[in-house]
């Protein structure tokens, strides 16, 4: 059975500004280190017959400082509003059972450090990304706008390899608490895009 899922995307990671691994995944972390919350807010979506319109997912992971060495710790977060039956559909998705991209990187994950329900309030504000999960997760990201240009467009990457999409724009964090499922961190960096597309 197929799947697809279109929303909007937000992160932050504990890199400095331009983070190494947005990149190339193969470039060390500023750190010792990448932690990184990944937060989807699906607009339209069905996985294998399931509608999963309006709900979000959030992913938080401590890698190595070369994400391709692998060993990476991951935990879930699935919206607490969704029934058994998209909650199942979701994990398996961003779990990888399902191809797509997280099924890309499943072989660089060495432990699941847990799959929870939580409440995932999630707000775009134009250049401004605010998330909140339960309470462990909380921050805000601001795309940047360079300096002298007037249009007020914000930084683009384009052509990157990142699993969300290959054109996603730039954005530093403004405020951050994150302490979840054994992993915290100070974010520093963040991307987002408004539309992002998933199928498989």
């Amino acid at each position: 059975m197929a799947w697809n899922l279109t929303g909007s995307y937000a992160e932050t990671c504990s890199c400095e500004l331009m983070c190494p691994c947005n990149l190339s995944f193969d470039h060390g972390a500023t750190y010792d280190f990448c932690r990184v919350t990944l937060v989807f807010n699906i607009r339209q979506g069905e996985i294998e017959g399931t509608d999963i319109a309006g709900r979000r997912v959030v992913l938080i992971a401590d890698t190595p400082k070369v994400m391709t060495d692998g060993n990476w710790r991951l935990g879930v977060y699935i919206d607490d509003q969704a029934s058994d039956e998209q909650f199942d559909q979701l994990v398996k998705v961003f779990g990888g059972q399902l191809g797509g991209p997280m099924g890309a990187l499943a072989p660089l994950v060495g432990e699941i450090v847990g799959v929870e329900r939580a409440a995932i309030d999630v707000a775009d504000d134009g250049l401004v990304h605010s998330v909140r999960v339960g309470d462990t997760i909380d921050f805000e990201i601001e795309d940047i706008v360079p300096f002298g240009v007037e249009t007020g467009e914000p930084v683009r990457f384009s052509g990157m390899f990142h699993p969300v999409a290959s054109n996603l724009t730039m954005a530093e964090a403004k405020r951050t608490r994150i302490n979840a499922f054994g992993i915290s961190y100070e974010g520093r960096t963040g991307l987002s895009t408004s539309e992002f597309s998933w199928a498989a």
